[in-house]
């Protein structure tokens, strides 16, 4: 049995995983509620870190310390960022990083290293259960940074320099603090906008759609053995 620690930044992206934790016990640390019950074959601990990567970062250190999670799946909503993705398809995280710090000062200062690699096990596993239930999904890498993005200048300058396959809020970081600690670690995001000038709109409409959608795919990987 795998203890697997889940991550999401808002309480729509946790709420269809949280209605199925049956019997779970709740602990409040630092302000967050960490939830903790069976699932399937395994034990599950679910924690909404709140916007940002500061929030995010603090979560799963603490996930990781007090509740000794054996992998990390961060899951939630993103903004598409390859021209051939589509709203309501799924991004697997293959590498992370923010895209509002220079990346120089990640790889040539402390931690030197630049962009931080989610676990190929985890990827696999992620795409698997994509497939079984028949929804496109597309591996490659996820940026993150501390603003909603709502701007098709914005997305071309980042796409410009990152070619990023989806934008978020909360990957890098919850990526960067596994990947310290030497944890596996997978982000799994639905796309719920297109991160350009329609991405506000997009984003209303399709959020709770896109949370629910990758909440499955989540909770079917934890079943597996």
């Amino acid at each position: 049995m795998k203890k697997i620690g889940i991550i999401g930044a808002m309480p729509s992206e946790l709420k269809d995983i949280q209605s199925q934790q049956e019997n779970a016990v709740r602990q409040e640390i630092a302000g967050y509620t960490f939830v903790e019950s069976r699932h399937g074959a395994n034990q599950i601990v679910t924690a909404c870190c709140g916007i940002g990567k500061v929030n995010a970062a603090v979560c799963t250190q603490i996930m990781i310390d007090r509740f000794g999670v054996d992998c990390i799946i961060n899951t939630g909503i993103a903004g598409g960022m390859n021209p051939a993705i589509k709203v309501l398809e799924i991004v697997i995280s293959t590498n992370v990083l923010p895209h509002d710090l220079d990346r120089h000062f990640l790889a040539d200062y402390p931690p030197y290293h630049a962009e931080f690699e989610a676990d190929s096990d985890l990827q696999s596993l992620a795409k698997t259960v994509c497939d079984e239930m028949g929804i496109v999904s597309y591996s490659g890498k996820i940026v993150s940074g501390d603003a909603f993005v709502t701007d098709s200048s914005v997305k071309a300058k980042i796409t410009e320099v990152h070619a990023p396959y989806a934008i978020d809020m909360e990957t890098a970081a919850i990526g960067q603090c596994a990947w310290r600690n030497k944890t596996p670690f997978v982000s799994v995001r639905c796309i719920s906008d297109l991160a350009d000038d329609d991405g506000a709109m997009s984003f209303e409409e399709f959020e709770v759609k896109a949370a629910s959608r990758v909440a499955e795919i989540v909770m079917k990987m934890c079943e597996r053995e």
